[in-house]
């Protein structure tokens, strides 16, 4: 992957995109430091649909989503209808 300050980034941008297409992601960097990456948009949309589950992998997933506390049955204490009134 080739690096490019920001301002080379910028300034050749064409050029930039094009080795992007031709040769894959593009770092860009600013002020020495890694900051972005210029990736072709069909590697970004397969990126994209690995990073998320789909619905049916979601559903059969033996992973809990959400921890719900469900009192005991039989516990609760029902109020009489005199109470009620």
């Amino acid at each position: 992957m080739k690096t490019w300050p920001v301002q080379d980034a910028k300034a050749r941008f064409s050029e930039f995109l094009e080795k992007c297409l031709a040769e894959g992601p593009q770092m860009v960097t600013k002020r020495g430091a890694e900051a972005a990456v210029l990736v072709p948009a069909d590697e970004w949309r397969r990126l994209q649909a690995s990073a998320r589950p789909s619905l049916k992998q979601l559903l059969l997933s033996e992973q809990a989503r959400a921890v719900i506390a469900v009192p005991p049955r039989g516990r609760a204490r029902r109020r009489s209808p005199s109470a009620l009134r």
